[in-house]
């Protein structure tokens, strides 16, 4: 796919997003809270799918101090580092809102201690990964024809490796460095993304699984759970000096979600130089990340780690 400029688009162009329903995960902070505040305030309905639901709650009365219609938020708990939290989650949307029609999986973890999941997976590659992968396909067939999947990679996930032969080397059980998983748990993003608009498009099926990455953006993600001089490095000379705010950041994937011309397969991503800050535009993925194979392999990788099964054939 080659970089293809948006025409310096803003969260103006967003069209009237009345009646549309949206999960976006990891909601009540960064990226996550500008793609809330963005849709709603465009009439769109958002369902906050949070790890922290009195966060949640806070977060929507601030929203609404700010202009929001509280009546536009619900808010609903999910740990997407634990599968079973996941189903939960997934199960209880079923009921409140029989249709949904886009998805932004965006929540994610970085950098923290070698920790593992519930079910014994890596934490990044649990939360950032599986937990989205299972999430999507337990939602899918809520997705109506015209209906999304936005994925939030990063540009980190050009620097990952994906050892698909390996378990022990996917739990970081010999060798855990903790921004080395983080790009690996980004590259699967990558991978899923653009895997799910090949299965899709094999399909039949309408629905558009579009990428997106916010370049280098200031968020509660680089300092929360990063030890050491990394923290360091993002809380007193990043974070202060290169990074974009998140209501900029937030632009790809509001872009992905709502722009009519954003089309299943592209990566969105910032227009500027070394795609670290502007405007969307359309950018290309890694070679591992656009590689069918690997698309393959890790998918019938997740579908066995989560139990969650599509019922969608490669191409």
């Amino acid at each position: 796919m080659s970089r293809t400029r948006t025409s310096h688009w803003t969260a103006d162009a967003i069209p009237d997003l009345t009646d549309r329903i949206h999960v976006v995960t990891g909601a009540t902070s960064g990226l996550g809270l500008a793609t809330t505040r963005a849709l709603a305030l465009r009439g769109g309905r958002v369902v906050l799918a949070v790890r922290d639901e009195e966060k949640g709650r806070r977060t929507v009365a601030a929203l609404a101090a700010d202009g929001v219609s509280p009546d536009l938020l619900t808010v609903r708990r999910i740990d997407l580092a634990d599968l079973d939290s996941v189903r939960g989650f997934a199960e209880g949307l079923r009921t409140d809102h029989p249709r949904l029609d886009v998805l932004v999986n965006n929540a994610g973890v970085m950098g923290p201690p070698r920790t593992l999941s519930a079910q014994g997976h890596e934490l990044q590659f649990a939360a950032n990964h599986l937990g989205h992968f299972a999430l999507t396909g337990l939602l899918l067939d809520r997705l109506p024809a015209d209906g999304r999947v936005v994925t939030v990679s990063s540009l980190m996930h050009r620097q990952g490796a994906l050892p698909l032969d390996d378990p022990a080397a996917l739990t970081g059980e010999r060798d855990y460095a903790p921004m080395s998983f983080y790009s690996r748990s980004k590259l699967a993003n990558a991978v899923f993304g653009q895997e799910l608009h090949r299965r899709l498009t094999a399909a039949g099926s309408g629905v558009r699984s579009v990428l997106a990455h916010p370049g280098y953006t200031a968020t509660g993600l680089q300092t929360r759970d990063i030890t050491g001089f990394s923290r360091f490095f993002y809380s007193r000379i990043g974070n202060p000096l290169l990074a974009q705010r998140p209501e900029r950041g937030a632009l790809p994937q509001l872009y992905a979600a709502t722009a009519p011309d954003a089309a299943g397969g592209d990566f969105i991503g910032p227009d500027g130089l070394g795609e670290l800050r502007g405007h969307p535009t359309r950018v290309k993925p890694s070679a591992a990340a656009a590689d069918p194979e690997t698309g393959r392999r890790l998918w019938d990788l997740s579908e066995e780690l989560t139990g969650v099964r599509y019922g969608l054939t490669a191409s």
